[in-house]
């Protein structure tokens, strides 16, 4: 079965963003958020299914979505 992971579509500001969100969802993203202010959708997708959503109209770049931790104030490592 599909490792499911995590992805932050950066779209171009040409089109609708709701319009690439669902065209996204359609080829198999699971949308969460649609974040407008900032050109981004995130959601939850398998790698065959990301590489196919870089093929969508809008679409500029595909990124995993990390979880980033600075750690506790004072600390030295951070990530």
């Amino acid at each position: 079965m599909p490792k499911i992971a995590l992805w932050i579509i950066t779209i171009s500001n040409d089109q609708s963003i709701n319009d690439i969100a669902a065209r996204l969802s359609e080829e198999g993203l699971t949308v969460k958020e649609i974040l407008e202010e900032i050109g981004c959708i995130t959601g939850s997708a398998d790698e065959i299914t990301a590489e196919r959503l870089k093929r969508v109209k809008g679409v500029v770049d595909i990124a995993p979505d990390m979880q980033i931790d600075v750690g506790p104030p004072g600390s030295e490592e951070t990530w």
